[in-house]
């Protein structure tokens, strides 16, 4: 294996995991899901035994109900992905390593968006819209502390578009946060390949992969910038009442269509693509929402002692937790498949 690659594999064993103490309904809520399923308990959550080593290790971090829910469907999309790729392996179809090298990324940033690489100060604060409001959380970015607070002062929102608002900057937020970490892995292979003294043919090819990296960082930072005009906009001017989406990632994904090389017969199926896909975002906050009033009643009617209301709301939790889960997994499914396609018509625009 190359030297290049070598850092690949680096960069993913250096992922070293914080233990910690808490998470404990939501261990409780997964041993009762999973009680008198013995091959389930047996082989674990998921297929993949580091899948499997990351998730019983989140379970013990300071993580809400949501979060864990959350990680559990990038787990899975993960795990969709790595099966897939151990099939191609299996019939030659990944001699560059290339896909091998998509998933130790994307594991990298599933690891640091939910601090479990190894930096205290990596994790995403835990706190949302979802909560009690916005004033817990941080940007970090002096550009977008400065917007929100103009925003919150303006007078220009109610109470549900300043919610809605601050969703839209925390996702600026995490596109920010995940297109450094990729930055970060492209630049140290690059210059690691860039002091090679005699580079072979197959390092050659894989400088060529490399500099298809710059396309994707490319595609990010201008999904950012696009995205920081429009926070920008709305920060001085309010929300448009004829804006036809409201989710940020379909915001992102509409605006960054209109300038793919669509037909306009492939826009407007698009369009109604994003549609089906923002109700299917908004039945998922719907969820999120429940799971976490439902984490706060379980705490409480433990205090009381009282086993049989105990039991009634540890059964209502699994089943929010388990439904959240199954929305999350079906939400970043769709976004992938929605991002592929975007991605094929951007592509069509630089040939």
């Amino acid at each position: 294996m190359s030297a290049v690659w070598e850092l690949l594999a680096l960069s993913s064993s250096l992922l070293v995991v914080v233990l910690a103490q808490g998470g404990k309904y939501s261990r409780e809520a997964n041993e009762a899901a999973t009680a008198g399923s013995p091959k389930r308990q047996e082989a674990g959550e998921f297929r993949v035994v580091k899948l499997n080593q990351i998730w019983e290790k989140a379970q013990r971090l300071h993580l809400s109900a949501v979060k864990l829910a959350e990680l559990h469907s990038d787990l899975k999309i993960q795990e969709k992905d790595e099966l897939s790729w151990k099939k191609l392996k299996a019939e030659g179809l990944d001699e560059d390593g290339e896909k091998q090298a998509k998933l130790r990324r994307n594991l990298h940033v599933i690891m640091t968006k939910y601090g479990m690489n190894g930096k205290k100060d990596a994790q995403l604060v835990d706190t949302n819209h979802i909560k009690d409001g916005t004033e817990s959380d941080v940007l970090d970015d002096p550009r977008l502390e400065k917007l929100w607070s103009k925003a919150k002062t303006s007078g220009k929102f109610s109470d549900q578009e300043l919610d809605k608002l601050w969703r839209e900057f925390k996702h600026h937020k995490e596109k920010i946060h995940e297109y450094n970490i990729l930055l970060e892995t492209v630049s140290r292979t690059e210059e690691i390949h860039k002091n090679m003294i005699n580079p072979t043919e197959e390092d050659q090819f894989k400088e060529e992969i490399l500099h298809g990296k710059h396309t994707e960082l490319k595609d990010k930072m201008r999904s950012i910038n696009q995205g920081f005009d429009r926070l920008r906009k709305i920060s001085h001017q309010g929300y448009d009442t004829a804006s036809e989406f409201e989710e940020p990632r379909v915001i992102d994904l509409w605006d960054m269509a209109k300038s793919a090389n669509f037909t306009e017969k492939e826009l407007e199926s698009f369009r109604e693509e994003l549609k089906h896909f923002e109700a299917k975002i908004e039945k998922h906050h719907h969820y999120q929402k429940q799971l976490e009033i439902s984490h706060q009643k379980l705490k409480h009617v433990e205090g009381t002692g009282d086993k049989d209301h105990l039991s009634r709301n540890k059964e209502k939790y699994i089943m929010l937790e388990e439904k959240t889960k199954e929305l999350g997994y079906k939400v970043k499914k769709h976004l992938q498949d929605l991002s592929s396609r975007l991605s094929r018509g951007l592509q069509h625009n630089e040939l």
